[in-house]
């Protein structure tokens, strides 16, 4: 059964696909979380992690620019090192990637390939956030 402070989620997004990016940010905006905010690249996320604390990040592992999704999760662990952090990947060697990352191991972070359907990204977050 979901609380209701599950749903007052602050939620931030980098994702390089501006249509997904758009999709997921509706998606759980409809269904009540709080999209704070919103990337394409992990370059310029790094001065907002504390003026926007968010709850949770959703973040795509291969993203455009001078960082991958991976080393922005190891930036915000840096600075909070319980965030719970969802990767989606198309990329099907990432899970495994992921899990032999010794700044990702034990810590609140899932992985979903993609195709995903957008029940399971809810899904996830609300696993992630009762972890």
């Amino acid at each position: 059964m979901e609380k209701r402070l599950e749903k007052s989620l602050k939620i931030m997004i980098v994702e390089d696909d501006e249509d997904i990016l758009t999709l997921y940010s509706d998606y759980l905006s409809k269904r009540g979380y709080h999209v704070i905010a919103r990337y394409t690249k992990g370059n310029n996320i790094q001065t907002d992690l504390e003026r926007h604390s968010p709850d949770i990040y959703l973040i795509n592992s291969k993203l455009p620019g001078n960082k991958t999704g991976t080393e922005v999760a190891t930036e915000i662990l840096d600075i909070y090192p319980s965030a719970p952090i969802l990767f989606i990947t198309a990329d099907y060697s990432q899970p495994e990637e992921i899990q032999k990352n010794p700044k990702l191991r034990d810590k609140k972070v899932d992985v979903l390939l993609k195709p995903v359907k957008l029940m399971e990204i809810e899904h996830s977050i609300l696993n992630l956030v009762n972890k």
